[in-house]
């Protein structure tokens, strides 16, 4: 869910490639064809579960598991280079990455373990689990799909590449937009460009790129289609000035960290508007 991480190297990462890349502009003829998210809308993020948006609230992300929310462009929210909590028996362990004969976990989340993407035979088998979830998504009548952590190669100790994921990033996107949905790049600040430029990524969903200064990362590639999730136990300042910030996107809200419902303890959600 969350990766949140400083990158002191955006900034001369965008000086290299920013005037290389078409801000918002559709990486593909298939991209063109799929419907983009609205510009500016109020955002909400129900990973934790799912709720009837508020009235104001124009784009809502949701688990696959999750039915879309009716008549508000939705979401679909895909784990497509680690594993999800409890579904770590339903993979084939030669598809988790190992080191010295035990299997890779995130850090940060270590229910999670990491897919092994070093390999173009790996790669096909593992989207031949993860396609199916995408065309699901489209089924169920989402209008896009995002793909999180694509920089999981940032925490395989050098056995995973860029290039491992974005060649599979590559496949995911090619399914989405095959399947009619729009395709979300999730976080990897540092990987905009080029998730963007060779993937074929149509936006991105960030977590937090206003409190680690990486906004401009993801509106420099995607311009107004950045939809961003701020979360209100580790603000810098107040979420009003956030808003207030030129830096920051035009869709962004305030949740809490672990994305519950209206029902329960610890609920938060705060527009800009």
């Amino acid at each position: 869910m969350l990766r949140a991480s400083a990158v002191p190297a955006v900034a001369a990462l965008l000086l290299v490639l920013g005037g290389c890349v078409d801000a918002a502009a559709p990486s593909s003829s298939t991209a063109a064809a799929v419907d983009l998210p609205p510009t500016g809308a109020v955002p909400d993020y129900q990973l934790g579960g799912a709720y009837e948006p508020a009235a104001e609230v124009g784009v809502v992300g949701r688990d696959r598991r999750a039915e879309p929310a009716p008549g508000r462009y939705s979401i679909c929210y895909v784990n497509g280079f680690q594993t999800q909590p409890g579904e770590l028996d339903s993979w084939a362990h030669d598809l988790l990455l190992q080191h010295d004969g035990e299997v890779v976990f995130d850090p940060d989340w270590p229910d999670e373990a990491l897919l092994d993407t070093s390999t173009p035979e790996r790669r096909d088998r593992i989207a031949a689990t993860v396609v199916p979830w995408i065309e699901g998504c489209a089924d169920d009548g989402f209008d896009a799909v995002e793909f999180d952590n694509l920089d999981s190669y940032s925490r395989s100790g050098g056995a995973l590449s860029l290039d491992d994921n974005l060649a599979l990033a590559t496949l995911f996107v090619e399914a989405a937009h095959t399947a009619g949905l729009a395709a979300g790049q999730k976080n990897a600040a540092e990987d905009a460009a080029v998730l963007h430029g060779q993937a074929g990524f149509d936006f991105a969903v960030t977590e937090e790129c206003a409190v680690y200064a990486e906004c401009g990362a993801y509106t420099a590639v995607y311009g107004d289609r950045v939809i961003d999730i701020e979360y209100a136990d580790e603000l810098p300042r107040p979420f009003t000035e956030m808003c207030a910030d030129d830096d920051s996107p035009r869709s962004m809200v305030l949740r809490d960290r672990d994305l519950v419902t209206p029902s329960d303890d610890g609920y938060v959600f705060e527009t800009c508007r």
